[in-house]
């Protein structure tokens, strides 16, 4: 096997530049995105030719495009998309502006999916590929107080979903990554919180912000194991179209699929009876 050609967004830190160093590691070329020109640097010095940095703001879809052909370009083909880079937004859905709604889906969905349009027409052109989506449990289940965030993710899921289906017949192959929890700097830089702050949440959608700041830096999730698990993804024959990793993701996730499960048969009755009667 010729070594493979990634594409990944926010390799400056966390998940990025695990999978970033994991892929370089076994001698795979790497194009990697960021927003500053030192995590850029550092990133091309961890193997120089080998590791080509770009920088990207993911709003600016245009930028996208243009980083997608350069890509392509210097690396002779884009064989794995990783859409990594995105961030967090805690606060209610009441308290969260129309801005910071929009902003959290122009990174979160807009920016993947933009580069997603980028590179499809070379891997349809190839007959190869494969798009990996770093979505979150938070695209799966639920959680009171990151709602704006869990939408962004939730609608990333659906599409890319839709999208595995679209591409299935030109070879590509499409893998959402759904972790929990994972020491990065998530709870750090990547963390935003909604300006306005509503008393009445105070015991609900708050406890969001208390977590997350109680759990800096004790997260189960190893973003090292975590980039190994991908590659393992992108190395499989038959990769997973979802695919959870942790074991407190495992556990939110069958939560809200056993809640889903048991409303579904107490409420089969009236699901049922909303059809035209038989003649």
């Amino acid at each position: 096997m010729r070594p493979a050609r990634w594409l990944i967004t926010g390799v400056g830190s966390g998940l990025g530049s695990a999978l970033a160093r994991a892929a370089l590691a076994r001698g795979d070329a790497v194009a990697g995105t960021a927003r500053a020109m030192a995590d850029l640097a550092a990133f091309e010095a961890l193997a120089p030719g080998q590791a080509r940095g770009f920088r990207l703001e993911l709003a600016d879809e245009a930028a996208v495009a243009a980083v997608a052909r350069e890509a392509e370009d210097v690396l002779g083909g884009v064989d794995v998309l990783v859409n990594n880079a995105g961030y967090g937004l805690v606060g209610a859905i009441e308290e969260a502006s129309p801005d910071e709604i929009r902003a959290q889906f122009e990174v979160n969905l807009f920016g993947p999916l933009a580069l997603i349009r980028a590179v499809l027409p070379a891997m349809r052109a190839r007959r190869a590929g494969h798009i990996v989506n770093i979505t979150s449990v938070s695209g799966v289940a639920t959680w009171a107080g990151t709602g704006v965030y869990c939408a962004s993710k939730f609608a990333l899921e659906g599409a890319a979903l839709t999208l595995a289906d679209e591409v299935a017949p030109f070879g590509i192959k499409v893998t959402n990554i759904e972790p929990g929890g994972m020491r990065t700097d998530y709870s750090g830089r990547s963390l935003r919180q909604a300006a306005r702050a509503i008393e009445d949440y105070a015991s609900v959608a708050h406890a969001a912000r208390r977590v997350l700041a109680d759990h800096a830096g004790h997260e189960p999730g190893d973003p090292d194991k975590v980039a190994a698990a991908i590659i393992k993804v992108v190395d499989a024959e038959n990769p997973p179209r979802q695919l959870l990793l942790g074991a407190d993701a495992i556990l939110y996730a069958t939560r809200h699929m056993a809640r889903f499960q048991a409303e579904l048969g107490a409420w089969a009755s009236v699901s049922l009876s909303t059809g035209f009667d038989q003649t």
